[in-house]
Parts: C-alpha cells; structure tokens; sequence
C-alpha cells in the first residue's frame, strides 16, 4: 500500500489550491472523515478534501495496530503505519504537506484500550519528528476515540495524544485540556434521516446538546448522523464543529460553496398593480411586448421571486403555459436556435440566426409587422448582436458571424434598438456604424433622448463592450430602456411590437453564480413591471413573458421564505432541455396557456394580430 500512496501525487497537486476551505458561512464547519481506511485512497481522498478529522479504526493483534472494524476483516498489510503514519510523514517530507497540519488523525480503538494505546505510542516513535509539540504548537495530533481510558487518566499520555470524549454530562468536572472534540451518538437526540427537516423539538435539542458542549469550550461531532445534503446543511447551521461523513468529496463540495449557493437580493422588484378588467377578453390587439428572459428557467423564476418577498410582477399574472425548446438538430437549443423560435416561427439548428434548418433566411416578427405599418423595437442587455437579439432582424448560419450580423441590423426594418456592443460595429472594419447612420438610424447619447425622439429609426449602445452585471452596476437599465422604447413607440402613432430581453440570466447559469442569476431575474421583472404597467393602461397591448431556454439545471433545495433567502444548486453549466414558462396578460392572454412548442409563441401572436389587422398582415 505505502508503494502506491504516491501514485496520488499529481492529482494532489491539482487539488492543492482548494484544499483547506473553512466554509465562513455562520460558524466554521469541518469535515470528518468517517471510517476514512475504507475508501480507494485512505488518508489522501479525506486530505484532499480538506477533511479536519481523518478517522482509522484500529485493532491491536500481536504486537500491531491493524486498521479495520473487527478482526475478521484483518488485512496484514493494512497497518496504521502503512495507510497513515508513512504517507503523512513522506507528505510532509515532499512538501504535499504543510505544517501546521490542518488536520488530526482520530483513531478509533476497537480493542483493549491500555496495551492499544502502548502500541500506538511505539508505532509513532519512528516519526517523533511530525508528532504534535505543545511547546511549539504543531506536528500531527493522534485524537483517541472508540475505547478509551478513564478521564482522569488523559493527562498520563503525551503531547500528540488527545481524546475524543463521548459524555456530555462530566463535562464540568473533568479536565479538558486533552479533549480535542466531544462525540456524541445522534440517535440519542433525533430520529431524523436526513430528508426534509428536523421537526423543532428534536432540532431543539440538538442545538441546545451543541450548545452546551460550546459553553464549555469544546467542539462537537455526532456520530451515526445523517449523510445528506440536507443533513450537512442543517448541523452546520445548528452550529456543529466536525460533521460526520463518508463522502468526504461531496460534502466539501457542497459547503465550500454554500455560501455562494444561499443568497438574497440587494435590489427589489415594486408591484405594479394591474388592471385585469381587459386580461383574457377577446378584444383588438395593436401592442405586442415580447419580453425573453435568457436562461430564465421554472426555478431561476421562482429563486427571483422567493429573493424579492415571495411575489414577482411575473408571478402575478394568472395565464401561464410551457414551451418545450428543442432545436432541429439537438434535444438542447441554444440561443440562436430558441431565438429564432420565437422570432420566426420555425425550428432551425443550433447556431442558426433567423434561418430554417437549411440555411435559408426566414422571415422574422420585426420584419412582417415593419412592412405593415407596425413600429418595431429591440432591447437586450447583451450586445445588440447577441444571439436572441439577432433573430429579430438577421439571418446568418453562426451566431458567431458577428460583422455579417451587425451588416444586417442596418439592413433591418427596425425602428429601435437598445443594447450593448457598439465596438461590434467598428472592429470589422466594414463600415457597419456608419451604414447604420446612412441608412437613416440616429444614434442616440441617452435613455431619455430616446423617449422624446420623433425620429424614425433610432439606436442607443448603451456601452462599447458588453454590459456589467446587476451586482457590477447595471442596476435599472432595463426598466428605463423599456420604458424609453415604449414612449418612442407609441409617440409614433401606430401599432407596435417590441422584444425586450435580458441577457444576464442565462450568464448566470452558465457561471453557477446563485446571486446573479436571482438578481438578474428581479432586474427582468422590474422590466415587466414596466411593460404590464403600460398594458393595464393601454388595453389594446398583450404583453408575452418566457425565455429561450434554462440554463444550469438549477434547483432549489432550501431557503427562507421569511428571510427572503434561497439556495441554489446547479447539474450544469449548460443549457437544459426543461420546459420554459410562458405567461401573458392583456386581451388573449388565455391563448398561451398549456403545453407547446416554443414555435408556437409566433404562431399564437400572428394569429391573434391577423384577427385585427388581415389587411394590413398577409
């Protein structure tokens, strides 16, 4: 075994940079390794996981500490000095550790307690050089659990050698200057399994047993405790020093991240009171507000609402429907391929802007409705050339063919446009910014520039580059820029239709950032908020809320409703094929209800437009 321990050497090193997380989440979590000689790699799995406390079992037979549960499962070569005490000492030889160690070995006696101890104390004499030095306050500290002596009697053994004492009760009448962690069954305390919650009376007096051990200055581990995300989430909270596991790679995977996983908002989402007197009515439709909201998933939604009180503008409309969002060529759309969905009505591959699985340009919303007498505008958060903004007046095979893209915008019938990347339209060197001014678009300097505007194409770059994040400094830009769009469009005196998205979600989930993905989500429905606001005034507006995908594969396994908190878990840092959510409010609404293909969003709007305007729309 002591062979093969350094067959683990270059992927220690790849591990070295994360190794000794301390989850700063309330009070101070660590790990320990339960039955830590049963797994592949003993000691080097727990250390590399930043495991606090790395348990061996031992049994004394002959003269030598076997490491097992009971004798019949005695291997020869599986001694505590082949599997712990040689692979430590040659780590800290090597520099694969360091000294301080941020770890014990806890050794569990599963032998006579006595003559166990006299032959660990002869084991470790060839390594006294890493063993723990109080004078010097370091080394390697051997914390003796399982079969012990009296506690009277701690204070007979040597400095590396402290105790896991396993009483609550004599706490204040021993000595504790030997006892590194006090370790209690959890079954004396609580039934729980580790799924859902605690009930409150068994919570309470958990807490108060970890409370009681604190108040005497101690640190706490249960033993036989639940070993589920939901358990670890629960003791660590309760405050719980040393929490028991044997999965010591998922628990400091889920801690070490947990902080960033539970989250708020530092921004809020106001209610906008609606009018629903018009909401379902079958009644002429002139305004269409498509708002998009990238990678906005069922639980991106539903994290953004728990974050802002419990209620989203969103969450307040009373039609809802799903769409499934499968591209023509993979399961998973992307962008590009939801866009053009939406936009256009058609199924096209991956990749593909505003064009059918052939590569054959499709016409697009913007573009039927501007030959008809409509105002068309754009808004995104992203570059104006990103892929959902795109569908809406481009037609290219990739997404990623950014100078032909821009070529196409001032080639567009658009109105409007509102978005990021004006660096886009210089790096080509294709003349693009220019063409946009000569083909009749003023660019703008402003939000409010554009509400006043009377012009007849206009375009705002709201920045060179791309747009920060909500908690980067973006905060309210998408609310002014659907409320500029709006007054720019109705001051024309016609019908309109307008795509509104917010780009930032879907970045969210592709990086597993928890806080930007429900800050994003409240940011797109203070934008809502501004359309519907105009809807309920304007009964002739039908405003349509969805995404073009999810993205991340985010749940929600906990929060606090009360404390507008909640926690996210990713299975990705892709896009998902989940069902997305449609909602609408104004005249036929009801119409988006149920479950369809994203294809059919353009369907449902052309359908209700052509009931009102068959002379305008062929």
């Amino acid at each position: 075994m002591y062979s093969n321990v350094f067959s683990w050497r270059h992927w220690l090193l790849l591990c070295l940079s994360g190794l000794f997380s301390v989850f700063a989440f309330g009070q101070q979590s660590k790990i320990h390794s339960h039955n830590d000689y049963l797994r592949k790699a003993p000691f080097w799995e727990a250390f590399a996981n930043g495991c606090a406390s790395i348990e061996v079992d031992v049994i004394l037979v002959s003269e030598k500490l076997f490491v097992a549960h009971e004798q019949e499962s005695i291997h020869q070569a599986r001694t505590i000095e082949n599997l712990y005490l040689q692979p430590i000492h040659q780590g800290l030889q090597t520099g694969l550790i360091a000294d301080p160690m941020p770890f014990f070995l806890t050794v569990d006696i599963k032998s006579e307690p006595y003559e166990t101890l006299k032959q660990l104390m002869k084991s470790v004499e060839p390594y006294q050089d890493m063993m723990y030095n109080a004078q010097h306050d370091s080394g390697l500290k051997l914390v003796v659990s399982g079969n012990r002596p009296l506690p009277q009697e701690y204070g007979d053994y040597p400095d590396y050698i402290f105790f896991d004492h396993q009483d609550v009760e004599d706490l204040g009448t021993i000595s504790l200057d030997k006892v590194a962690m006090v370790s209690l069954p959890f079954g004396n305390y609580s039934q729980w399994g580790g799924k859902g919650r605690m009930v409150e009376e068994e919570a309470a007096v958990v807490t108060q047993v970890v409370e009681k051990v604190h108040q005497a200055g101690k640190l706490i581990r249960f033993w036989a405790s639940p070993d589920s995300k939901s358990a670890w989430k629960a003791l660590h909270n309760i405050g719980v020093d040393f929490i028991n596991t044997d999965k010591p790679f998922e628990i400091n995977s889920y801690l070490a991240s947990l902080e960033q996983r539970y989250v708020g908002s530092t921004i809020k989402s106001e209610i906008v009171e609606l009018n629903f007197e018009n909401d379902e009515v079958q009644r002429q439709v002139d305004n269409v507000i498509l708002m998009i909201g990238d990678g906005n998933g069922l639980a991106q939604l539903s994290a953004g609402m728990y974050a802002n009180g419990n209620e989203l503008n969103i969450t307040n409309l009373k039609n809802v429907g799903l769409a499934k969002t499968q591209s023509a060529d993979d399961f998973t759309t992307d962008s590009a391929a939801g866009g053009t969905a939406l936009a256009t009505g058609n199924k096209t591959n991956n990749r593909g802007i505003g064009v059918d699985s052939n590569g054959q340009s499709i016409e697009n919303l913007s573009h039927i409705l501007s030959k008809k007498g409509f105002g068309t505008g754009i808004i995104s958060s992203d570059h104006i050339t990103g892929a959902t903004p795109a569908t809406f007046y481009a037609h290219k095979k990739d997404r990623d063919m950014i100078g032909p893209i821009s070529q196409d915008l001032y080639g567009s019938s658009l109105n409007l446009f509102i978005g990021a990347g004006k660096n886009d339209f210089l790096r080509y060197q294709n003349h693009a910014l220019d063409s946009l001014k000569a083909r009749g678009f003023s660019l703008l300097g402003s939000l409010d520039q554009v509400a006043s505007s009377t012009e007849g194409k206009v375009g705002y770059f709201a920045s060179n580059h791309g747009l920060p994040s909500i908690e980067k400094g973006r905060a309210g830009f998408l609310k002014n820029s659907t409320e500029a769009a709006i007054s720019y469009l109705e001051n024309r005196g016609a019908p309109f239709f307008l795509m509104v998205e917010n780009g930032h979600i879907d970045v969210g989930g592709h990086v597993n950032d928890a806080r930007m993905i429900v800050e994003e989500v409240i940011d797109f429905d203070q934008a809502v908020g501004a359309a519907l606001k105009f809807a309920s005034n304007n009964p002739n507006t039908l405003v349509i809320i969805t995404a073009d995908h999810e993205t991340g594969g985010v749940t929600i396994p906990q929060g606090s409703v009360a404390d507008n908190m909640v926690e996210l878990e990713f299975s990705t840092d892709d896009h998902t094929g989940i069902m997305v959510p449609v909602f609408a409010f104004g005249p036929y609404s009801g119409d988006f209800s149920g479950v369809y293909e994203n294809t059919e969003v353009f369907d449902k709007i052309m359908t209700i437009l052509l009931k009102y305007h068959a002379k305008t729309i062929e």
